[in-house]
């Protein structure tokens, strides 16, 4: 029984082991594959890269042997979220087999993100640090002790300088279904998330989920119950 790839693509500051929590949740016709950017878990040994078409590149590399042998999408959060449009972008470009959907969370359209005022990768520590706190994405144990800090601040700073210097041009629609979701108490606008809708000729599916821009640890069931059903329409058809 063939499965459906899912292409995971990490948050900023983030790493493949980001969506352990998917895992769990997985359905048995669905194969979670993260994918990792250089300078961090697996990959810690090269070089940040502070250019998003890098990034671009970088994940197509990963996926180009795998994404015409299986049925596949791809997810990601935050940053991850705009590589995951730029990354079927790019499939586009090369003429390869287009992903079934997209997933998208915790992040505003790409013509939103690319006028953002928010230049957080230029900030000093201290107040580095405090954004990133605000996120309410990084554990406490990491913020409060200076090693880790030290750590994993170039890692964010870099992370950071890819979303914020994105600039967006305007393309032909991708032909793809795409699923955006966002958490209610985002620092987001709600006409900047339905941004999304230039990029696709297919409607997006909008929904909302409870908490703040890092929702997705609380409702990691609930959002892999969202891909599952999404994706489960197409393994049928595969089957048949």
């Amino acid at each position: 029984m063939e499965k459906i790839n899912l292409f995971c693509l990490p948050f900023a500051g983030g790493s493949k082991y980001s969506y352990r929590l998917y895992e769990e949740h997985l359905p048995s016709f669905l194969n979670l594959i993260p994918l990792e950017y250089p300078g961090r878990g697996t990959r810690m040994s090269e070089p940040l890269k502070e250019d998003i078409r890098q990034l671009v590149n970088d994940l197509y590399q990963q996926v180009e042997h795998k994404i015409d042998k299986a049925p596949y999408a791809i997810y990601g959060h935050s940053m991850g979220g705009l590589l995951c449009y730029l990354l079927a972008r790019k499939i586009r470009e090369e003429g390869r087999m287009l992903p079934l959907h997209l997933f998208i969370t915790g992040t505003s359209g790409p013509a939103a993100l690319s006028r953002t005022e928010k230049k957080r990768h230029l900030l000093d520590k201290k107040s580095f640090i405090e954004e990133v706190r605000n996120l309410n994405g990084s554990p406490d144990e990491i913020l409060q002790n200076d090693e880790l800090l030290d750590f994993i601040e170039p890692i964010l700073r870099a992370d950071f300088k890819v979303s914020e210097n994105y600039a967006h041009i305007r393309h032909e629609p991708l032909d793809i279904p795409v699923t955006v979701i966002t958490g209610t108490r985002e620092d987001m606008k709600h006409e900047d998330i339905r941004l999304w809708q230039q990029e696709t000729r297919k409607p997006v599916d909008f929904r909302r989920m409870p908490g703040h821009h890092f929702f997705i640890f609380k409702y990691p069931y609930e959002i892999v119950s969202i891909i599952a059903k999404k994706l489960l329409v197409h393994h049928k058809s595969y089957q048949l």
